[in-house]
């Protein structure tokens, strides 16, 4: 029966052992993987690439090099021209009425309905192209940088899991100890304390 209990007693011993390294490693990885002014330091490049890449999406990079793509590509925007009505526009005008400040306002409400959703209808059908077409890129790249940022490397890694474990053991060395330091009495299987060995 005691050696049942031994036993018992060994296997709890050995997992709360297993389980306090198993923490020391958790958290040596979390502030490996956190701890952002190292991860600059070690490798200011990436960390530029990874700042850059943000900024770039931030500011609306992509889309502003598919508007220059575009410009490059059809040539400059042409002026507008001096008349903008041909003479069916002039007739479906004048048969609105002679107020021309009640023609003005008909024709203003109305054209800026159209307006606003024609701008829908072409920035939904950009917007789409232009996510179909970055949405790859934008993805890996992501990606990448959210690895790069939360991954711990193995320096930094070994470096935290010494600073927890030293800081364990300081607390350990500074926990007070119970007692005038003679040695606590053993339990007997009975559950009745026994005096100590050598007495």
């Amino acid at each position: 029966m005691a050696t049942e209990t031994d036993a018992a007693r060994d296997r709890v011993i050995a997992a709360r052992a297993d389980l306090g390294a198993e923490l020391e490693h958790l958290e040596a990885a979390a502030r490996a993987a956190i701890d952002i002014p190292a991860k600059i330091k070690r490798s200011p490049a990436k960390a530029a690439a990874v700042a850059g890449g943000v900024g770039f999406v931030a500011l609306k990079g992509p889309q502003r090099l598919f508007r220059a793509g575009k410009r490059v590509i059809r040539g400059p925007s042409k002026p507008l021209p001096d008349s903008m009505l041909p003479r069916e526009i002039d007739k479906s005008l004048r048969a609105l009425g002679s107020d021309g400040d009640k023609v003005r306002g008909i024709i203003e409400r109305d054209f800026a309905r159209y307006a606003k959703q024609a701008a829908r209808d072409r920035s939904g059908a950009r917007n789409l192209l232009l996510l179909s077409a970055a949405r790859p890129i934008l993805a890996r790249g992501g990606k990448m940088a959210g690895e790069w940022l939360l991954g711990a490397d193995e320096a930094s890694f070994s470096e935290r899991l010494e600073q927890v474990r030293a800081r364990a053991e300081r607390q350990l060395d500074e926990r007070p100890r119970s007692g005038t330091g003679a040695a606590p009495a053993a339990k007997s299987p009975t559950g009745k304390d026994e005096p100590p060995t050598g007495v």
